[in-house]
């Protein structure tokens, strides 16, 4: 399967998701929160560093639990953008073809 390279959008995307978790992590151990959300540190580290910009909606649903942030108010957080780039995000969801 060929995997389509990720849009400016879904990058900035992934790096606000990465910063939000951080935030939200504060002063609790990386190891901590990976292990209470059932995924590896490296994981928590690469999504919270933006390599990871598209993690699996299951990572973000355990790691988002594990910090008491609900998935609404992340979706919300991560998507809120301003001008041009807000023309962008809308453009990356809605124009990415179906995978197959």
């Amino acid at each position: 399967m060929v995997r389509l390279p990720l849009t400016p959008a879904e990058v900035a995307r992934g790096r606000r998701l990465g910063m939000l978790l951080r935030r939200a992590r504060g002063d609790r151990s990386m190891v901590d929160v990976a292990f209470s959300a059932q995924v590896s540190p490296e994981t928590l580290r690469k999504i919270e560093s933006g390599r990871i910009a598209t993690p699996a909606f299951a990572t973000v649903a355990s790691v988002a639990a594990a910090l008491g942030l609900s998935l609404d108010g992340v979706w919300a957080e991560i998507t809120h953008v301003s001008g041009s780039d807000a023309d962008d995000s809308r453009d990356s969801l809605a124009g990415r073809p179906a995978p197959r």
